[in-house]
């Protein structure tokens, strides 16, 4: 049985405690324990018994937090929180050196073919504009998405050129640059999470999407990923390099 504490005790966090205290193994035995999960009060995260992987699904402001617990505990991080600082990625990197961690901005498995779809339609359709839309809920904190980030450095990887993001766009700012990205963001109602890379040609359009139509897809690849970090070397890891 893998013990398992939790960071967030909002919908993801709560959605990630029922669904790990029912999943069982193969002979029927329980394949989680949680013991402990954390909110908006943190004073207990020092004393906390010892998990062997933490799943942070919080906000940037409980970093410390997550950071003391790993280094206490030597247990893995899964970390699903976006919103970071260049700065705070190399933190949750850094932690690489002692144990195993895995970040990504979404732990969907849709998601990542997402990517690596982007990826090929970019190379595959040169001098084609590109544009990138995400939608969330309205209770969403941060903008633009994880995933459009994600998506964002797929294409410009991609890309033979040199290309930048443009964050929306406002007023007469001209005709559209042949060498930016669009980004935007959606904010309303319940939506769980909604993504659309666009390429234009003359002529003709390509768009790919991936809709979740809930954050269960996202529970699951996050204890999916737990299972899978807990037995390997401390290192920093990409989610494909877990899952795939």
């Amino acid at each position: 049985m893998l013990k398992i504490a939790i960071m967030g005790d909002g919908r993801m966090g709560t959605l990630i405690r029922t669904t790990a205290e029912a999943m069982c193994d193969a002979d029927g035995a329980h394949a989680f324990e949680v013991v402990a999960q954390f909110g908006f009060d943190l004073s207990g995260v020092d004393g906390a018994p010892a998990a062997d992987v933490l799943i942070d699904f919080s906000n940037v402001g409980t970093l410390p937090a997550v950071i003391s617990y790993v280094q206490r505990c030597g247990c893995a991080l899964v970390s699903g929180t976006t919103g970071y600082s260049d700065d705070e990625l190399d933190a949750i990197r850094a932690l690489g050196a002692s144990a195993p961690v895995v970040w990504s901005g979404n732990y969907s498995i849709g998601v990542a073919a997402l990517r690596h779809l982007t990826a090929q339609a970019t190379r595959e359709l040169p001098g084609f504009d590109v544009e990138i839309v995400e939608c969330h809920h309205n209770q969403k904190a941060d903008a633009p998405s994880g995933t459009a980030k994600m998506l964002l450095d797929e294409v410009m990887t991609a890309r033979a050129d040199e290309v930048h993001a443009v964050y929306g766009r406002q007023g007469m700012c001209g005709a559209r640059d042949a060498h930016e990205v669009g980004v935007h963001a959606l904010r309303g109602g319940t939506v769980a999470g909604v993504h659309t890379v666009s390429f234009f040609g003359t002529d003709e359009e390509v768009s790919l999407t991936h809709r979740a139509t809930s954050r269960q897809i996202f529970v699951n690849g996050a204890l999916a990923a737990a299972a899978k970090l807990a037995v390997r070397e401390p290192g920093f890891y990409t989610f494909d390099e877990l899952m795939f």
